[in-house]
């Protein structure tokens, strides 16, 4: 990478992705919470990737569930970073080739 601020916020995303999702509540989230204060809640229907293998903020398999959470996350930040990269680089390409 050129950019050390890149680089950087690369590292740091991961680190705080990994481990501080080890410190994440295990209490529902806002809209779960909502949800069941509104009465809602009952009606909810499972979702279609529910078996996916990062469903449920966790990597199926993985029986501790704070390893699972910060795996998840690590996960989630590399593939959204390596999509973004991708696109950049395809865009950079893309208008030196207009040029």
């Amino acid at each position: 990478m050129k950019n050390p601020l890149v680089a950087v916020g690369l590292v740091l995303s991961l680190v705080l992705a990994g481990g501080v999702s080890y410190y994440a509540s295990s209490q529902p989230d806002g809209l779960e919470k909502v949800a069941g204060d509104v009465g809602f809640l009952d009606s909810a229907e499972e979702s279609a990737v529910k078996d996916s293998p990062l469903a449920e903020y966790g990597v199926a398999g993985i029986e501790n569930e704070r390893l699972s959470g910060g795996l998840a996350g690590v996960i989630g930040v590399a593939s959204t970073a390596a999509i973004s990269f991708g696109l950049f680089y395809a865009l950079r390409r893309f208008k030196k080739e207009e040029s």
